[in-house]
Order: structure tokens, then sequence, then C-alpha cells
């Protein structure tokens, strides 16, 4: 054990649970948080169920790691959701979702996280944005991606400068096109032309070498590192 204990929010399935077992691969202990959890047979892994966007669970995901293992070292604010639709037919609700997940459920956590990091001086965070929300797709509108992925990568840079006199170092990863179990293989066959330069889809292990590679990192910060197959270098 490394006696360092990570946070890693929407961890059930996808690219968070690829996080969290990469983390414990190196020793780490695991706080991890969704809206449903199991509880975890591993001891060194805590499990906090709750609605991200709620302030509330922001409370409660702090409060357990400290209670459990004592410290923070890194929070991977992971959790997010993608609703791509034409401008105008997004409905309230789909505004409400996205801004509370994207942007509150980021804001609330790291605000608390932050807090305990530059108390013991030295911390990390890493924010999973999305490529859709720097790089438009005309085939997949996504404002409210553009809206709250931007924000999102905004708010690293911004937090980066403010916090490194603290040790704190805060970075982005940008997915592109990301296969998760969940799909289906065949869809990323695309023809038409959507593939990125590399000529196929990401997959989850390339998102977590490249969280893993900022962990290991301690000069970069403020760095938006994008993972999307040479997507954003065509623009």
């Amino acid at each position: 054990m490394t006696g360092k204990v990570a946070i890693i929010t929407g961890a059930s399935q996808g690219i968070g649970a690829g996080l969290v077992a990469a983390y414990r691969a190196r020793g780490w202990a695991v706080v991890t948080t969704a809206r449903t959890v199991r509880p975890p047979r591993d001891p060194d892994v805590l499990a906090v169920g709750g609605d991200i966007a709620d302030p509330a669970s922001a409370a409660r995901i702090i409060g357990g790691a400290l209670e459990r293992f004592g410290r923070i070292d890194t929070l991977v604010n992971n959790a997010g959701v993608c609703i791509a639709r034409p401008f105008t037919d997004y409905t309230a609700a789909d505004y409400a979702t996205a801004v509370g997940v994207n942007l509150s459920g980021f804001f609330w956590l790291t605000q608390r996280a932050v807090a305990e990091m530059a108390r013991r001086y030295g911390g990390h965070v890493v924010n999973v944005s999305a490529n859709l929300g720097e790089v438009p797709d005309p085939a997949a509108p996504a404002v409210l991606a553009a809206l709250t992925k931007g924000g999102l990568a905004a708010a690293t840079r911004s937090l980066a400068i403010e916090y490194a006199s603290r040790g704190i170092r805060v970075n982005a990863v940008s997915p592109g096109m990301i296969q998760t179990p969940v799909d289906l293989a065949d869809s990323y066959g695309d023809p038409a032309g959507r593939l990125p330069p590399l000529g196929r889809a990401g997959q989850v292990s390339d998102v977590v070498d490249g969280v893993l590679f900022l962990e290991s990192s301690p000069y970069i910060t403020g760095e938006i590192l994008h993972i999307d197959g040479g997507r954003t270098a065509v623009g």
C-alpha cells in the first residue's frame, strides 16, 4: 500500500470502474461514488452512493474518505452526462441534468476536496471532460456538452493557477470516441468518416492510461490532455 487515497466519481462502470482498478493496482485506497453502489469486498475501497449534483453527497464523500482513510490525495471527477440533441429540442430537464452532474457535481465535491488538500499542502484533481465540448460534431449536435464540459475545461485551468502555490495540481483529460463495455462493437465502424485520424474508437484503457500519466507527472498542471485519436488536430 502507498498510503495514498483517490476519490473517483461515476465509478460503477466504464471509465470509472477502469480507474478504480488501476488505482488499486498501484496500491492506492479508493473511494468510489455513483448513484447506486454495491458494497465492495475490498477493505481498501469505500463506496458512497448518492446524487453527485446534491451538495450533501459531496459532504458524505469527503467525510467518508477522511473517516475511513484519513486523507485525500487525488480526486477524479469522472461522473458526467452527454445529452446530444438539436439545440431547440432541449428541455428544462435536460438542462438541469447536464448542469447538475457536469458542473454542480464537479463544483461541490471539488470545493471540499481542494479545501482538504490545501490544509495538508498538496493534491491532484483530474477532470474528465469531453472532446465534443471543444470540437463540434455536425452529426451530433450537443450544445449542453459544449456549455458544461467547456466550462469544466476552463475551470481546470483557473484552479490550476489559483492553487499551484498550495501544491495542488489540476488537470483534465478530454476523451473523444471511446468504446465502453456497454457499447455494441460494430457501432464504431461508421463508414461515413466520423472515425478520428487513427481510424478506430478509443478504449477505456486509453483514458485510464491518460489519467495515470497525469498522476505520475508532478510538473504538469493546467493541462487538457486530449485522448481522441487525433480528432482535435483535425478541428
